[in-house]
């Protein structure tokens, strides 16, 4: 991302952030403390409106979307026809089981790494050619709690994938901010395509993360995860939120909305529950 549009997203960040954190320190009256109380959901609206309309897919003319992996939960969407340059894999986040990583892997006949730091089960992919790694992602390199994390392009490079084409999936459980904030634009360039499951909406440097990856990529796909629907969060109709991303280097668009709604192929990850997909968009304020 460009240092001058980066400076700019981060001042306007730091303002808001600034107004809700100058409103919570000061001691006023009850009358006072009930119009601040206001102003600081005002603020937290702000950032929700802000973040729900720089994720609205464009319509991307040449991809032809394909489910890779579970039939629900588990289950990300790529335009697979779009897939034919990749030569390596990486799948964050698997809990014993990765139907996309095994999916991926059997179909384009290309390495699969697999991480997950909480989670050691190895899932089987039988025909397929993964690689599982006791590892989690971050924004930086660390140990925690005996748990080791590393970044984006130390993972990818410590494979002997840093001049390869690569399609990624992501489900951190809230960690995939900062390990965006802090990949390097050169490493997001060899992404072919990226699906990834956000978690949360509130915090004004999301709104950075997303500005930065949608330098690199067009937002070609957006699905709400239904274990997390949440009224209170308007616009999201979902604390958690499915989105693929395609590289500018291949997705073609002339920038118009995709509708909104799910697409045929989409599914509720919690097959059990009450779907909460955002039908049709109310007009941008």
């Amino acid at each position: 991302m460009t240092r001058w549009r980066l400076g700019i997203l981060a001042t306007l960040v730091l303002c808001l952030a600034g107004a809700a954190g100058w409103m919570l320190l000061r001691r006023d009256p009850p009358q006072r403390a009930d119009r601040a109380s206001r102003k600081i959901r005002t603020h937290e609206q702000q950032i929700r409106d802000h973040l729900f309309w720089s994720l609205q897919p464009v319509k991307v003319t040449n991809c032809e979307l394909k489910r890779f992996g579970e039939p629900n939960d588990g289950g990300y969407l790529l335009c697979g026809n779009l897939l034919t340059s990749v030569e390596a894999g990486y799948s964050y986040g698997i809990s014993g089981y990765d139907g996309w990583g095994c999916d991926v892997s059997k179909q384009l006949g290309i390495p699969l790494h697999q991480y997950d730091c909480f989670d050691l089960r190895r899932p089987a992919c039988p025909g397929g050619h993964t690689i599982f790694h006791p590892e989690c992602v971050a924004g930086t390199r660390a140990t925690i709690d005996g748990r080791p994390f590393d970044t984006l392009e130390n993972q990818i490079a410590g494979n002997g994938d840093g001049t390869r084409h690569l399609v990624v999936k992501i489900d951190v459980e809230g960690a995939e901010w900062d390990t965006f904030l802090q990949t390097p634009d050169a490493v997001l360039a060899r992404i072919d395509q990226m699906a990834v499951e956000f978690h949360d909406v509130g915090d004004a440097r999301f709104i950075l993360a997303v500005a930065k990856l949608k330098e690199s990529f067009h937002v070609a796909h957006l699905h709400f995860n239904n274990y997390s629907c949440d009224e209170s969060l308007d616009p999201f109709p979902a604390r958690a939120y499915e989105v693929l991303f395609v590289n500018k280097r291949i997705g073609v668009t002339d920038g118009s909305p995709a509708p909104p709604g799910p697409h045929p192929i989409d599914s509720p990850n919690d097959p059990r529950a009450k779907d909460c997909q955002v039908t049709a968009l109310r007009p941008k304020e």
